[in-house]
């Protein structure tokens, strides 16, 4: 049985009680036994159940208005002061509610079980504080039950809080990178060159993965970096040989999974903000290595000396956005502009693939197909 089920569902209510109210008779049943075996009687543990046990409709009676109507309604909606009065005002009932049971059931059942030593005083200190100590443990637990929900409820807002920033995030990232990209393919478009279905279909695997395998949390490794490689490819064609490129990647690659599209604006970033404005021949160097979990990515293109890189755009803060929700503690950053050339340095904890199992669904066959169906007009 699932314990969260059991002590959260309606389902078991009764069983939770149950469970409960019995452990307080033989708990409380006990401690009253051992007492009175220590001051000199002797120990008769049935004898003080049975006891218990006849107190105990008095102890649900007087416990359940404060777990059920006090506590919820009135200490957990903010009502301190009506809290405060009512409970003011169930201690004062409790000392005539003792007293009654006290004086028509407590000593009548007394009778009936045949005790030989029958307490019939109707004033007794020692019941009220048995009552009062009852409702005190049951209200604790009351309470621990609603801050554990509380908790769970927090939780959860939070979590669909960030999942609502991170497609927002992303929202905003898909637009632009797409937008880069299609002006690259369009400039071969109207030269008509041979290449154009090529980088249509590089641009369709691109689509692809932004439309169907970025739906999830967490990608495959090798998937974002041959999206890369297909974007660099993009890239390439439009400058020519006017741009050095140096791509490097070594590593333990396989089986490994990502947040999708970490590294891809790192790369957006360098060929807009840095090779498409500067003077010379560019050129960009991308080192990638995995090792021990940990991949550290190194991206460095060549800019105009005593030109600002323009970091805080629109990608590289919603990088930096998403690095913190999704790997926070787990990650390091540093963007450094170095007067001629400017790095990004990214260290990054992958998640293995034991911790990966079902995060990524099925979903190839949708996205080789999307590929196909673009790629056919070109026959």
């Amino acid at each position: 049985m699932d314990h969260n089920k059991f002590i959260f569902s309606r389902e078991y209510r009764l069983w939770r009680h149950l469970l409960y109210w019995t452990l307080h008779i033989v708990l409380w049943g006990s401690f009253w036994a051992g007492w009175v075996w220590w001051v000199g009687h002797p120990f008769n543990l049935l004898h003080y159940m049975v006891k218990m046990l006849i107190w105990m409709p008095a102890f649900i009676l007087y416990s359940f208005p404060i777990i059920y109507w006090m506590i919820p309604r009135q200490l957990m909606n903010g009502q301190y002061i009506r809290f405060f009065f009512a409970i003011l005002t169930w201690g004062i009932a409790g000392v005539y509610l003792n007293m009654l049971y006290r004086q028509y059931v407590f000593v009548d059942v007394q009778r009936f079980f045949g005790f030989s030593e029958i307490f019939s005083e109707v004033k007794s200190i020692g019941s009220y504080l048995c009552m009062t100590t009852t409702a005190a443990e049951a209200s604790i637990l009351a309470l621990f039950k609603h801050w554990i929900i509380k908790q769970q409820d927090w939780k959860q807002a939070e979590q669909e809080k960030i999942s609502a920033q991170l497609e927002l995030l992303k929202a905003q990232l898909h637009p632009h990178f797409l937008f880069n990209t299609l002006n690259n393919i369009y400039a071969f478009a109207l030269e008509s060159s041979d290449k154009t279905p090529q980088l249509v279909l590089k641009l369709s695997s691109l689509l692809s993965y932004i439309l169907y395998e970025c739906r999830t949390d967490k990608v495959l490794l090798q998937k974002e970096l041959r999206v890369m490689k297909n974007y660099i490819d993009l890239e390439q064609e439009r400058y020519g040989d006017n741009l050095d490129i140096s791509l490097n990647i070594e590593g333990d690659i396989q089986d490994r999974f990502i947040a999708p599209l970490l590294i891809l604006p790192f790369l957006e970033n360098a060929f807009k903000h840095g090779t498409s404005e500067q003077i010379g021949k560019p050129w960009m160097s991308i080192d990638i290595a995995v090792k021990d979990g940990i991949m550290k990515c190194k991206v460095i293109n060549s800019k105009n000396a005593g030109f600002p890189h323009r970091e805080n755009g629109v990608g590289i803060k919603n990088i930096m956005k998403r690095l913190e929700l999704l790997y926070p503690g787990k990650h390091q950053l540093k963007l450094s502009d170095e007067g001629d050339f400017f790095v990004v340095s990214l260290s990054l904890t992958l998640n293995t693939p034991a911790a990966s199992i079902g995060v990524v669904k099925t979903i190839q066959p949708e996205a080789e197909t999307f590929v196909h169906e673009i790629a056919l007009p070109s026959n």
